[in-house]
Parts: C-alpha cells; sequence; structure tokens
C-alpha cells in the first residue's frame, strides 16, 4: 500500500454527562502512522490519550461515541465501520496491550490457550502452529523457559512476565497496528526496563507499527519515532521524539518536560542542639498474621529496619512493589502488627494505634496512595476536613467552618469545592483534600505512602511543591514513601533504599547508587529512564545485578 498505515483525520469523539448533556471530548484530532513506525500520544489524564487510541480500534468507552472524522487503517476507516466488521479486524489488523495484564487474562485458563484465542477466533492457523508461533514470541520477547511457560496460569508468573505475554497475546496474529496503552506504568523500574525492551524488539521484528499511550515522557522516549503532545483533547505539537525532548515549541510541551526535572530539594540543616529526632524505628519487624512467641507476625514483610527523621527534615523510602515500603509506613501508623521501638520525640508508641492516646494519633498522620479509596465517596470535603478538627480539637460552629476554609485555602483549593464530593473533583484536587485532611490534625509527621503515584507529571509536581511550601510556613517531617527516584529527590534530605523487607542502604539523594553502595541501590538507580531517545539502546546493566535483584 502507498501513504501511512494508520490516517486520523479531524477525529471528533463526545461522550454524555450524568445531567444528560453531551459535551466534546476529542476535538478535531489528526495525525498519521507510518507502517513499521511507534507514535506516542501522551499527556496528562483528560487529555484524551486512550480514547484517541481506542478509536483504532473502533471503540468508544461507554457513554462515549465517535461523533465526527475518519479513522483510517490499512484502507478501512474504523469509524464508518459496523460492529461485524470492526471484529473481523481486531486481533487480526489491529491489537491491543492493556495496562493491566493481571485484569486482561483469565485466571482459570493457562496462558498458551489465551494467547493463542486470536488465531482460533479468526481462523489464521492450525493450533500447533498457533502454540509454536506463540513460543517463539515468548523467546522474542525475553520470558524465562519459552516452552514450558504457556503452561502456565497467570497468577503463576511476575507482573512483568504477564505484561509481556500481553504483548505475545496482542503479536500472534501478525497485526498491521499494535495499540499499546500504559504497558509499563504498574513496574517497577527494574522491571519495566526489561519489558520496553522485549516489545521494541518484538515490534521490530515483527515489523508493526505502534501507537503508544503513556504520561511518561522518559519512557516514550525508549520506544517511540515521533510524540503527538495532548491537552483537553487537542493536539498541541506534532514532532520527532529528539526535536521534542530538545526544542519544545508548544508551553505545555515545555511543562511535561520541566515536570519531570523537578527542582532539586534544598537540604534543611538540623536544629542547633535538637538532639532529639521527632521520629525513630528501631528493629522494626511488620508484617500480617498473629504473633509469634518472639512477638514478630507470622507473615513478616519488613525485617529488622532502623532509621530517624529529624525536625524539620525529610526521609524518602524507595523500592520496588513488594519491598515493604508502605507496611513500613503501615508499622509506624499503628494500623497493623509489628515488634521492635517506635519514638516519637523520644518518647516509645504502643504498637498498635487503637492503644495510643488522641495525641500520639494527632501528632503522626498518614496520607494515603490512592485518595479514591482513602476519602468517602458520600461525604462533601467540608465533612471531611471536619472530622479531625472536632476529633481532635472540638472545634464546632463558626470556629469549625473558618478552619475549614483555612485548610482549603492552604493547599490551593478554592473555598467553593468544600460543597463537592469526591467523585466531583479531579485526581489532582482528591489528593490534596486528602492532603488536607492529615494539615487539619496539626500533626508534626505525615507519613505520606506513594501520593504522587497516579498522578500525571504536572500534577505531581504542583503537589511536590505544595509540600514544600507547607513543611516551611508549618515545620513538618515527611516520611516519603515512593519508588519514583525523581519525585523523592525532588523532596528529601535522605533516602532509606529497601529491598525484600530489609534497609539496605541509606544515604543522600546525590549518593544513591554510588559506586561503593549497595548493589542493588546501584540497580535500582541505572535502571530510572531519562529524556534521551539513545538511552535504553546503550544501557549496559551488570548481568550478575540483574539476575540477583530483578523480578521479572
Amino acid at each position: 500500500m502507498t501513504g501511512p498505515l494508520v490516517e486520523i483525520r479531524n477525529l471528533k469523539v463526545d461522550a454524555t454527562t450524568d445531567a444528560g448533556r453531551r459535551i466534546e471530548i476529542i476535538k478535531d484530532v489528526s495525525f498519521d502512522v507510518a507502517e513499521g513506525e511507534i507514535v506516542a500520544l501522551i499527556g496528562e489524564s483528560g487529555s484524551g490519550k486512550t480514547t484517541i487510541a481506542l478509536t483504532l480500534l473502533g471503540y468508544a468507552r461507554a457513554g462515549a461515541r465517535i461523533s465526527g472524522g475518519e479513522v483510517w487503517l490499512a484502507g478501512k476507516n474504523m469509524a464508518a465501520m459496523s460492529e461485524r466488521e470492526r471484529a473481523v479486524e481486531r486481533g487480526a489488523s489491529v491489537a491491543y496491550v492493556p495496562q493491566s495484564a493481571a485484569a486482561a487474562f483469565n485466571p482459570a485458563h493457562t496462558i498458551m490457550d489465551q494467547v493463542i484465542e486470536v488465531t482460533r477466533i479468526h481462523k489464521l492457523m492450525p493450533p500447533e502452529a498457533a502454540r509454536a508461533k506463540a513460543i517463539e514470541l515468548f523467546r522474542a520477547l525475553s520470558l524465562p523457559a519459552p516452552p514450558l511457560i504457556g503452561d502456565r496460569y497467570p497468577h503463576q508468573v511476575s507482573g512483568g512476565q504477564l505484561q509481556r505475554l500481553s504483548a505475545a497475546m496482542a503479536l500472534i496474529g501478525d497485526p498491521k497496528l499494535v495499540v499499546f496503552d500504559e504497558p509499563t506504568t504498574a513496574l517497577d523500574v527494574t522491571t519495566q526496563i526489561e519489558v520496553l525492551r522485549a516489545f521494541k524488539a518484538a515490534m521490530k521484528q515483527a515489523g508493526a507499527a505502534g501507537v503508544y499511550v503513556s504520561h511518561d515522557l522518559a519512557v516514550v522516549a525508549q520506544i517511540a519515532d515521533r510524540i503527538v503532545v495532548l491537552k483537553d483533547g487537542q493536539v498541541q505539537e506534532i514532532g520527532d521524539t529528539r526535536r521534542i525532548l530538545d526544542a519544545p515549541q508548544h508551553p505545555y510541551t515545555r511543562q511535561l518536560i520541566d515536570a519531570f526535572r523537578p527542582r532539586a530539594h534544598l537540604a534543611a540543616t538540623p536544629e542547633a542542639g535538637n538532639a532529639t529526632p521527632v521520629l525513630a524505628v528501631q528493629d522494626l519487624c511488620a508484617g500480617y498474621g498473629p504473633p509469634r512467641a518472639d512477638g514478630t507476625p507470622a507473615v513478616l514483610i519488613v525485617k529488622d529496619v532502623s532509621f530517624s527523621v529529624w525536625p524539620g527534615r525529610n526521609l524518602g523510602v524507595i523500592g520496588e512493589s513488594g519491598c515493604g515500603k508502605s507496611t513500613l509506613a503501615r508499622a509506624v501508623a499503628g494500623l497493623i502488627q509489628s515488634s521492635g521501638r517506635i519514638l516519637l520525640d523520644g518518647k516509645p508508641l504502643a504498637q498498635k494505634a487503637r492503644d495510643r492516646s488522641k495525641q500520639d494519633l494527632r501528632e503522626i498522620q498518614m496520607v494515603f496512595q490512592s485518595a479514591d479509596t482513602a476519602l468517602n465517596p458520600a461525604k462533601s470535603v467540608r465533612d471531611i476536613l471536619a472530622r479531625p478538627l472536632e476529633f481532635y480539637f472540638g472545634l464546632s460552629g463558626a470556629t469549625l467552618e473558618a478552619r475549614v476554609d483555612r485548610l482549603l485555602d492552604m493547599i490551593r483549593l478554592p473555598r467553593a469545592l468544600k460543597h463537592r464530593r469526591p467523585t466531583e473533583l479531579s485526581g489532582g484536587q482528591k489528593q490534596r483534600v486528602n492532603l488536607a485532611r492529615a494539615l487539619a490534625a496539626e500533626p508534626k509527621l505525615i507519613l505520606c505512602d506513594e501520593i504522587t503515584s497516579a498522578l500525571d507529571s504536572v500534577v505531581a509536581a504542583a503537589i511536590i511543591e505544595l509540600l514544600k511550601e507547607l513543611q516551611s510556613e508549618l515545620s513538618l517531617s515527611y516520611l516519603f514513601i515512593s519508588h519514583d527516584l525523581n519525585t523523592v529527590r525532588a523532596i528529601c534530605d535522605e533516602v532509606a533504599v529497601m529491598y525484600a523487607g530489609e534497609k539496605v542502604e541509606q544515604t543522600t539523594p546525590e549518593q544513591v547508587g554510588a559506586p561503593g553502595g549497595h548493589p542493588y541501590a546501584r540497580l535500582l538507580m541505572s535502571s530510572v529512564p531519562r529524556l534521551d531517545p539513545d538511552w535504553l539502546d546503550t544501557l549496559e546493566r551488570d548481568p550478575a545485578l540483574v539476575e540477583a535483584f530483578s523480578k521479572r
């Protein structure tokens, strides 16, 4: 064929609101994808990335519809086809790799049966040929034991392996185009590198084109030939990946790049004569299940961890999923079974929150990762913020209302939002309310558990700047849990690195991963993507470290 493989022309998508009003969410979008080219769609949540990508399969989410324009794929307009005609193309001409492979696989069927299902539906090849092709794809995607892994069930492989298996499922029908919908967002950096390499190699071998949806510029830099920058359903800028990264033209593109490089944190100087840390943790063990004879939980997640957080200073805790970061924070908060010593201003704290005084509870507050589950959807913002004010200080009437307004001012939200419920707020607004609820208690220490992980880079950068401002105003200290090393560098004075439940290193942000440090910290730092299109292709990691520490 001549011309581009994909031609999107003047695409419009509208959606129906809860009030029955129709609003346009994709506004006159146009771009092309050449054969064998990978084009990235990048922008914050609500920019329309996934909505546009799904139109390439002729699909619109519930309540939405393609209301205008054309979506040409290999000479066929997916927007004008009947559902029966689209079904013929899905899996054969265009395939989809989801954000969560775990949700996409059926736990009751073997991996092999699900990977080759497309070949059976479209009658592309005999079952034995499909299995042989699947094994070749497993090999191309660097999966362990290619002839055997297909016999397992989804729960018997790691998250990184399952994500690569979803790519095998997409590629087995030899599609002309593969749509990747944030496929590495939920992966740790050490796993993400292997998955990106596997995706890139498999796509090149197959000669397929791709549309890669992401909000992570550094990931996009490694895999995309061109970038389409989106905001509010409109194209802001289109260009070659290197040109976009080195010489962005649109202000919003520059804002995205600036958010990826947050301002370094200026380390706080410990107060002279202050020899007592606000928090001291000594030989902490934590986990789940009934306590054993020595007081440790039956299932041990955190093992003999010790550290201190000093007044006005912040300690970051980093590591891959499952290393015990969040369990550590929950143990400090008294939410789970633990042993060891936890001291607040030099005074021992009870292990369980229910045994702590109201004063102790007030002085350590926690901001949870997901504001969606942390905030009661049935309550207004006003009621959510009023609860700790009533509980800790007994406020009521005009004094209470004035304090709620002051909290909204502190987190830079309009006072008019206090009558809304969490479902009526954006992700960034919900996380600010989540933070304001902790501030309402006037704590000395706030435990921040991955509070920016679900936010786009621009929104996350704004939250980090807000945390810095509040710390300066209120003399707070933070224990900051994260897997994002750039975020930790932007706000923390020291960083503790955890692996398999143990603290393996604690140092300044600049020294994490230094040559003389712990091998796992070095691997972690070497795996952080950079805004350089050549970074992944030239990356050389110590194979022994990868073998020892990567959960692929």
